[in-house]
C-alpha cells in the first residue's frame, strides 16, 4: 500500500492519496489548496477512483469539488464523493452550517458546490477501488457525521481518523454538531478495541498507533 500525505491550508489540515494497484487512487479529505493535491495525483500518473471525506468541515471538504471536476476523464463518470449522511448539510450548504466561520468561509471565493456524485457512506459500508478495501467506522463526536476509516489490501491495514483521533490529542467537540459525549462514546466502543499495531493516520499532524494513543493520550486515560 503506498499512502501519501500533505499538511495544507491554513488549518495544516491532512490530505491523503492511497493506492496499492498503481493505476488508481483513493483520495481521503480535500482541503481548499487543491493545486498540491491535483499535482500530488499527476506525478504519482494515477487516476481518482473515489474522494472519501472523514467529515464535512470545510478544511477537509472545501477542495473536493474542484479536484472531482478535474479528475473526470474525457467521457467518464462523475467521480464517487463518499460522506456519512448526518453531515451532508456542510455539502449542500457549507456557508450557512459553519456558523461563525460562515462570513468569513464566504470572503475566501472557494468553489463550494456540491460534488456531482454524493454518495452515502453509512457505517460498516466497504468502498472497493485502488486495489482497496475501505471500511467505514461512524464515530460520531467532532461533527455528527464523523467516520474513521479502516484501509486495507492484501499486505496490511491503516486507519484513517479525521478529526476523531490525533497523535496526543482528539478532536473538538465545540463546533456546531459538536458532542463530547458522542466522542467518548465513539472512542471507547468503535476505536480503542483496535489493535494496538494499527497506524493511524489522522486529519492534522503526525501519524501515530492505536497503542501510542492508548497509552500516551491524556484525553483517553480512563477509557
Amino acid at each position: 500500500m503506498r499512502v501519501t500525505g500533505t499538511p495544507l491550508w491554513v488549518a495544516s489540515t491532512n490530505f491523503w492519496m492511497v493506492s496499492a494497484d498503481g493505476r488508481e487512487c483513493i483520495v481521503i479529505d480535500c482541503p481548499p489548496e487543491t493545486a498540491p493535491i491535483l499535482r500530488s495525483i499527476n506525478n504519482a500518473g494515477l487516476t481518482v477512483a473515489a474522494i472519501v471525506a472523514t467529515h464535512g468541515h470545510i478544511d477537509h471538504t472545501g477542495g473536493i469539488s474542484t479536484v472531482a471536476a478535474a479528475a473526470i476523464e474525457d467521457g467518464s463518470a462523475p467521480i464517487p464523493v463518499h460522506r456519512h449522511p448526518k453531515d451532508n448539510h456542510y455539502f449542500v450548504d457549507p456557508i450557512g452550517s459553519s456558523g461563525a466561520l460562515g462570513p468569513i468561509i464566504a470572503e475566501m471565493k472557494l468553489d463550494l458546490r456540491p460534488p456531482e456524485l454524493l454518495v452515502d457512506l453509512d457505517d460498516g459500508d466497504v468502498i472497493r477501488g485502488a486495489g482497496l478495501s475501505i471500511t467505514a467506522i461512524h464515530t460520531p463526536g467532532h461533527t455528527p457525521g464523523s467516520v474513521c476509516l479502516r484501509v486495507s489490501d492484501s499486505e496490511e491495514e491503516i486507519l484513517f481518523t479525521g478529526d476523531h483521533l490525533f497523535a496526543g490529542s482528539i478532536g473538538r467537540t465545540d463546533l456546531p454538531g459538536g458532542s463530547m459525549e458522542a466522542m467518548i462514546h465513539s472512542m471507547k466502543e468503535r476505536i480503542l478495541p483496535l489493535p494496538d499495531t494499527l497506524a493511524v493516520f489522522p486529519g492534522h499532524g503526525p501519524t501515530t498507533t492505536i497503542g501510542r494513543e492508548r497509552t500516551g493520550n491524556p484525553f483517553l486515560r480512563g477509557l
